[in-house]
């Protein structure tokens, strides 16, 4: 430190000789002091490039390995290594401004001792310190607080690396620096205070030179650095609700997730979203509680999930709650012969294969009936070992998709649809009425611009008038983001007694009563058309396609090519025939009828036996796995 003093107290009588003013001296250090430590602050520069450069590959492989912290650090140093970045350059400059700002204090000090110094700047004796003195010279902290907070801003707009930082960093780190300033600037003597006002100034200056002669966007890709961000925020922000409003369920979260975890030797796992999804596993879930012993582990993201009071009659379903931040972790680590899944996705983002084993058993089970190809992002199926398919249409799309790809054959299991089979029957138990006054059901999709949106009204003032009795089951999504246009309409058609605007889904007794559905791309067409065997009345929206490549596969999606088989479709400009359309499908439904339902037996595998099917698949696939472990 001695060395540093004389070191510093040499340049600063240098300065001084050249001024003969202690403020000036004081100014003209500080330019030195940029430019000896020039060569620090590019290679700070050059450092911070590097990082922000690095960053769009460490927040996608964040985003990879989320809620694995070991794996993420492990993966970031290596980063880090094979670029050759030092994490810690960052706060050199801050170590070296500190160092400085000790010495020159105990230089000014000495300059003070020295009485042959001349240390009045501007009127002001640069010696005196505010703690002690008072009154204006508290201008001097506020200054130096100022000039603190100046560049600070400076630097979160313009910094490489802080630009990039989080809010609560940027505004930390200016807290920081402005208290420092003034709560310094408070104790020192105004000389020290001149040098930090200084020192700020410049940097903001040298800051916008460094942009100049080194610029970042000549470097940093920033429109993936951007996708990477949002990748890495979408994830940050599941369960963010549960987090802001506390989580009555995180004590039975912790429990559930260290009792799963505390059963070896787990055979076959079953991951729900909701407790809507359980309808898809139903069928074969009880085909396995009769036909079998095995023990199965059900996960799902909702707590009130019906799975629960089934699982308190039946002790061979273990059901557990696990959110869907914990899940990510959950499934890193999952360790079963099979797991069973109606997510699609797996791998592409925040749900992963497990690192624990690598011969899981990955299934996917449809929750629609349509095409798979054109209602799931692209690559949805991709990573699955297995599909469970509804119908030849999806048999056909997966097995093209490996092929322009080239992608591993998976294995493709002719399956059906246990939903299908058990609305069936109920359906076929119900007793059949003949409508004297024909009844419609108006069912409208939850995309941009449906039916609701586009043309609800036009269509119930052309047919509301003409003996039918309709009733508007809007989607969910509509009655929960839409209420106030629900009520609209309700009070609007409220005096004409054959219209209905229905929000209460608790019953598919409208579905299966209606003598013909009117819709756009709803996926209750397939229920409702394969149960009923009754025509379909499609307006043709325009179509949400969730694959944007989907026509690289050589295959009509079904949700286009069915829609002139079982019923007829109709242009938004061609509403005026909505009339006759109507009258002629119900005039036919004896001949639809007929039509729906060979129509329904080439498109879906094994009508009332799918549960069996699925179940029987599954067990296989156990015995086989236990032979194969037996004979290594």
């Amino acid at each position: 430190m001695k060395i540093l003093y004389i070191a510093l107290d040499w340049v600063m009588d240098i300065c001084y000789a050249i001024c003969h003013n202690y403020g000036l001296a004081i100014i003209l250090f500080t330019f030195f002091s940029k430019i000896v430590l020039l060569p620090v602050s590019i290679w700070v520069q050059k450092n911070s490039i590097k990082m922000v450069k690095m960053q769009p590959e460490i927040n996608f492989m964040k985003a990879k390995y989320f809620g694995d912290k070991d794996t993420i650090a492990e993966e970031e140093s290596k980063i880090y290594k094979r670029e050759k970045y030092n994490p810690l350059a960052s706060i050199i400059p801050m170590i070296i401004q500190i160092v400085l700002l000790m010495g020159l204090i105990e230089v000014i000090k000495a300059g003070m001792a020295a009485g042959d110094v001349d240390m009045n700047f501007l009127g002001i004796q640069l010696s005196l310190v505010p703690a002690k003195e008072g009154g204006w010279l508290i201008l001097s902290p506020l200054i130096a607080g100022f000039s603190a907070w100046i560049l600070c801003v400076c630097q979160n707009a313009s910094n490489v690396l802080q630009a990039e930082q989080s809010k609560w960093n940027k505004y930390g780190t200016m807290l920081l620096s402005v208290g420092l300033s003034l709560y310094l600037g408070w104790l020192v003597p105004v000389g020290v205070a001149i040098y930090w006002v200084a020192s700020n100034l410049m940097a903001v200056l040298q800051l916008y030179i460094l942009n100049w002669a080194i610029n970042p966007k000549k470097y940093v890709d920033y429109e993936e650095l951007e996708k990477s961000k949002q990748a890495l925020a979408e994830l940050g922000s599941l369960g963010e609700k549960r987090k802001l409003f506390g989580d009555p369920n995180a004590k039975r979260e912790r429990a559930d997730y260290k009792r799963f975890f505390s059963v070896v030797n787990k055979h076959l796992v079953f991951y729900s979203e909701g407790s809507g999804f359980y309808k898809y596993y139903k069928g074969m879930i009880e085909y396995l509680l009769e036909k079998s012993n095995l023990t199965m582990h059900y996960i799902t993201s909702d707590p009130e999930d019906q799975i629960f009071a089934i699982s308190e009659k039946e002790p061979r379903i273990r059901a557990y709650y696990i959110g869907e931040k914990k899940l990510i972790t959950l499934m890193m680590k999952m360790d079963a012969d099979i797991v069973v899944m109606t997510m699609p996705d797996l791998e592409n983002f925040h749900i992963k294969r497990s690192y624990v084993r690598k011969d899981i058993e990955y299934i996917y089970v449809p929750h629609g009936m349509d095409s798979l190809n054109l209602t799931m992002r692209t690559g949805s199926m991709d990573h699955f070992d297995t599909v469970f398919c509804v119908g030849k249409h999806q048999k056909e799309e997966i097995q093209k998709t490996e092929e322009v790809y080239q992608l591993p054959h998976k294995n493709l299991v002719e399956w059906g649809y246990c939903l299908l089979d058990e609305m069936r029957r109920d359906y076929d138990a119900l007793p059949k009425v003949e409508h004297e006054k024909k009844k419609l059901l108006i069912a409208p999709s939850w995309q941009p611009d449906n039916i609701v949106d586009s043309c609800l009204e036009e269509i119930l003032d052309r047919l509301g008038d003409k003996g039918y009795e309709i009733t508007v089951r809007p989607h969910p999504q509509h009655v929960r983001h839409k209420a106030e246009q629900m009520e609209r309409l309700k009070k609007k058609y409220e005096n004409n007694k054959d219209i209905c605007i229905q929000t209460d889904f608790s019953s598919n007794s409208t579905v299966f009563e209606a003598d013909l559905m009117i819709t756009d791309w709803s996926g209750i067409t397939y229920e409702y058309a394969y149960t009923t065997l009754r025509p379909v009345l499609f307006i043709n929206t325009p179509m949400k396609v969730m694959n944007p490549e989907y026509e690289k596969i050589d295959t009509v999606p079904i949700n286009i090519s069915m829609r002139d088989t079982i019923g007829c479709s109709l242009d938004l400009d061609q509403l005026d025939q909505l009339e006759e359309s109507v009258e002629r499908l119900l005039k036919n439904s004896d001949s639809y009828r007929e039509i729906i339902g060979n129509f329904v037996n080439e498109y879906v595998y094994h009508l009332g036996e799918s549960a069996e099917i699925g179940a029987k698949y599954i067990v296989q696939q156990l015995v086989n796995k236990k032979n194969e472990k037996k004979g290594e």
